[in-house]
This record gives structure tokens, C-alpha cells and sequence, in this order.
């Protein structure tokens, strides 16, 4: 064969093995609940976007905005195109959050998906359609047990879905994270997961953290945001020493009634 033409005359991708790939999305906002008095501070409640599933498999099962991507997009335009069918919200960015391969975590065939992680400064309404009955913001809360156990809780009004996830690592050294029961559709349990240690791991660096707040927020805001990403509590005087290179002061006050004007700040423009 003297040219790669003529090798491609040959080639038949037919005889090769071709998983589908598919694409799935855990978009999260920071919902606030304010109190009337100063004398509480207000709760921040970590949100994600579920959609439930109309059709098989996992007919009415809770799942992540997703999709099979089309043979003329990318991985991440279908991405944006599976998310806007399904919750009629458009992402304004995406994080990616890694590959899910397990052999059997779709009873259709070998179907491999690309995770994404998503975030919203406000919490977007949602309209579901494509082939979702139905689309709602769920409060999140993962919680540590013991030996390298966590449990998930998602709640939206009545509905609450829970499960364990047992966190491993592989020969090779790869973080593996299995869940107990399939509360949710396919694996998006563990992709939920995997989202959370991605926000996580990107909070304590004060990446992403800027996302889920509006332009000018107030130290309290961020610190609260800051707390519910890394499942910690900080000393006050002590995040504000650590976040004073990431922000900057404006010569506005918060306003409202029941609470004490504080200090509007905003992210420095030369920081992530």
C-alpha cells in the first residue's frame, strides 16, 4: 500500500469495537436562605440540577442533564446541547470532571460518558423537556462516616434520594468511588461525587468559589460559600487573612431591612 489514501480506501472502522459516548452534566448554584433578623447569618444550601427520566432505562429515576453527543459535535457542545433539551438552562461554563467507564454502569451497551461540572452565580429556573418528565434544583449534602465512607443526601420538597459511596484507590493509584444502592440512574451518583471533590479540592485554592456569587458579595457570603464547598468551618479573622489577596473592598454596604449594613466586596480582577 504506498499512500495513507489508499489505506483509507481499505479501512473499515466497522470491524473495530465502538462504544457509544455519552456526555452528563452536575450543574450547582448556592441557594441562600436569609433570616429577617441580624441576629442569624444567613444558610447557604449547595443546589444540583436533576432531571427526571422519561423514558428506559431508569424510567422515572433522578439523573444529571446528559445525552449521547452527535457524530457532527464535540463532547462539549453536546454538553451545552443536552443541559439547555432538558432544563432549558445554558451553562456559562463547564469544568470537566473526568471519564466514566465502567463496563457495565449502562444496561444499554458500552456506553462511556465525559462528566462535567457546572456552576450558577443565581439559581436559574428550569423547564424540562427533551426526553425529561420533569427538572428540579435538589439541596446537597455529603456527609463523611468512617473508613473512607460518605453519604449523599439530594432533597427537593418532599423527594429526598440518599446513598452511601465508598471512596477506594486503584492499583494505579486512581480514586475510585462506588455507590451502596441506585437511588439515582446509571452512575450519576458517583459522577455527583466526583463533582463535589472537584469543587471541593478548587475551593481550598479559591478557584470556582467566585462562581456562585454575585459581583459584589459580602466576606460572610464567601465565607459561607467557602465552608459548604470544603465541608469545614473557618475562624473568621482567620479566612479573612487568607482571602484578603483574592478580593478587594467597594464603597458600597449591603441594604435591607433586619440586618446591619456590612462591607461589599469583589473579586480582584487579577485573580481566578
Amino acid at each position: 500500500m504506498n499512500s495513507e489514501k489508499d489505506f483509507l480506501k481499505s479501512y473499515s472502522i466497522e470491524k473495530y469495537d465502538r462504544p457509544s459516548v455519552a456526555t452528563d452534566i452536575a450543574a450547582f448554584t448556592m441557594r441562600i436562605e436569609e433570616d429577617n433578623s441580624f441576629r442569624k447569618d444567613p444558610v447557604s444550601k449547595l443546589s444540583l440540577l436533576l432531571i427526571e427520566r422519561g423514558e428506559h432505562p431508569y424510567k422515572g429515576k433522578w439523573a444529571l442533564p446528559g445525552g449521547f453527543i452527535r457524530m457532527d459535535e464535540t463532547v462539549v457542545e453536546g454538553a451545552v446541547r443536552e443541559i439547555v433539551e432538558e432544563t432549558s438552562v445554558k451553562p456559562d461554563g463547564l469544568l470537566y470532571t473526568g471519564v466514566f467507564s465502567k463496563v457495565d454502569r449502562d444496561p444499554r451497551g458500552r456506553i462511556i460518558s465525559n462528566a462535567f461540572t457546572s456552576v450558577f452565580s443565581t439559581q436559574p429556573k428550569v423547564l424540562a423537556g427533551s426526553d425529561a418528565s420533569s427538572a428540579k434544583w435538589f439541596d446537597v449534602d455529603l456527609k463523611y462516616i468512617k473508613d473512607d465512607k460518605y453519604l449523599l443526601s439530594l432533597q427537593s420538597d418532599e423527594i429526598v434520594l440518599t446513598t452511601e459511596l465508598h471512596l477506594s484507590v486503584s492499583d494505579l493509584g486512581i480514586n475510585e468511588v462506588k455507590a451502596e444502592n441506585d437511588v439515582l440512574a446509571f452512575d450519576h451518583a458517583e459522577i455527583i461525587f466526583s463533582s463535589l471533590q472537584l469543587l471541593k479540592n478548587r475551593a481550598l485554592r479559591f478557584e470556582s468559589i467566585f462562581d456562585f456569587l454575585p459581583e459584589k458579595f459580602t466576606l460572610t457570603s464567601l465565607q459561607k460559600v467557602y465552608e459548604t464547598l470544603t465541608l469545614s468551618t473557618a475562624v473568621p479573622a482567620n479566612f479573612r487573612r487568607k482571602v484578603n489577596e483574592y478580593v478587594e473592598e467597594t464603597d458600597e454596604y449591603t441594604k435591607g431591612a433586619g440586618h446591619r449594613p456590612a462591607k461589599l466586596f469583589r473579586k480582584k480582577s487579577n485573580k481566578i
